[in-house]
């Protein structure tokens, strides 16, 4: 008999109602468990201090500091595998200081009222969370004049990249899913999966913020233009 894997879920939100809501959200779903919901980020570090969750679920903006600095500190002290925003905030300040604090996934409040669970899996899957207009943002940000693009990909090259696994690297930095850039690139999801697996390798990460960051520390990608 298959039993279906349960996530355990840090929950960092400061305002009672929305937290006890997302709360029940989680408990309520198959496939996650709470591990804790915090108030603000002295009760999330406790927590961390405690255990490892699968995945850190929070708000960026709270009472005793930024959610920022918690997604920080469960990616890299506390090797928390993933970790999704919930914010009222889509401006380009916090969707790049959350992704290059280690954020994977990056969902409105609006909408994670109503897809949280499914928005997990997704990540857990090593998929794709992110809301329409945050990802829309994110095209546009991230993607590179046209005039670079060629001296950008000889640069992959150079750090070992091949001409596929460069083309899903932009894909990734623009906000697409997995099954999105299969079918621009008319390839399928196992596919564009195994090209992840050895661009993650190549350039030594294991996420796709990561992975979009290192680049742009390359210089294989521009996330300073718009």
């Amino acid at each position: 008999m298959n039993h279906l894997k349960v996530y355990s879920v840090l929950l960092l939100e400061d305002e009672i109602h929305t937290r006890n809501y997302l709360a029940s959200l989680i408990d309520m779903h198959p496939q996650l468990s709470l591990f804790h919901a915090a108030a603000d980020c002295a009760e999330a570090r406790e927590a961390l201090a405690g255990g490892t969750p699968d995945i850190l679920v929070t708000d960026l903006g709270l009472p005793d500091g930024s959610g920022i600095d918690i997604i920080r500190e469960a990616r890299y002290q506390h090797h928390v595998p993933e970790a999704m925003v919930i914010s009222i905030f889509e401006d380009e300040t916090h969707v790049i200081q959350a992704m290059e604090a280690g954020a994977t996934g990056y969902l409105l409040k609006d909408q994670a009222f109503d897809e949280l669970g499914d928005a997990v899996l997704s990540l857990m899957a090593g998929e794709s969370a992110i809301s329409p207009r945050v990802a829309r943002f994110l095209l546009r940000r991230f993607s590179p004049p046209k005039e670079t693009t060629q001296t950008q990909e000889t640069q992959a090259s150079d750090h070992g990249l091949t001409h596929r696994e460069y083309e899903v690297l932009t894909h990734i930095s623009r906000g697409f899913s997995y099954q999105e850039i299969a079918h621009i690139l008319n390839l399928s999801t196992n596919t564009i999966r195994a090209h992840i697996r050895n661009m993650y390798r190549k350039l030594e990460v294991s996420s796709r913020s990561e992975a979009v960051f290192e680049a742009s520390q390359l210089g294989l990608l521009n996330l300073k233009d718009k």
